[in-house]
């Protein structure tokens, strides 16, 4: 078994997780029960199944979208977590602290992919303070999101500092 360690959690950082050992597949999967699951035009999913997936904090609440699968997501926030089946168990690749490190080499239910997939990387790309005209209030934008890294307490207690987000992602 691989030594590899992966840490994530939901937005709100009610739930975490960590996978030791070696990932299988991170795969896209068009099919119309994940689009509907993850409200996107996709999944972007990392199976478990060969390696050790702990859940460190909190409980997923669960969707059965299936008679053989069902969906983990953080009852606080609503982020989709899981596609759990028969075969095992798939975390959301976003989930992962870092999800550079799951590049996906597969995509699955091409049958359900929506026709301008294939072109998006031909639409023209603005970074989010590009926009600070049309939506000022980005100026002073303050995350409540969880940091991409494990910590101790959640939500912070008050008058403990917030964890940092040094990303400033909205």
């Amino acid at each position: 078994m691989s030594d590899a360690v992966f840490t994530g959690g939901c937005q709100c950082g009610a739930i975490r997780f960590k996978v030791s050992g070696e990932v299988g597949i991170a795969s896209i999967c068009h099919c119309r029960m994940c689009q509907k699951a993850f409200g996107n035009y996709f999944a972007a999913l990392v199976d478990t199944r060969e390696a050790e997936l702990v859940w460190t904090r909190g409980e997923l609440k669960h969707f059965h979208s299936s008679n053989h699968v069902r969906r983990g997501f953080c009852g606080s926030c609503g982020t989709p977590m899981t596609y759990e089946a028969d075969d095992g168990v798939a975390v959301a690749a976003g989930a992962f602290d870092d999800p550079s490190q799951l590049r996906p080499v597969v995509q699955f239910g091409i049958e359900g992919k929506l026709p301008f997939i294939d072109r998006l990387h031909e639409l023209p790309g603005r970074h989010t303070m590009d926009d600070i005209a049309a939506a000022p209030f980005l100026s002073d934008i303050i995350s409540y999101q969880h940091p991409d890294h494990d910590t101790k307490v959640w939500p912070p207690q008050r008058g403990e500092p917030e964890p940092d987000n040094k990303e400033g992602k909205a």
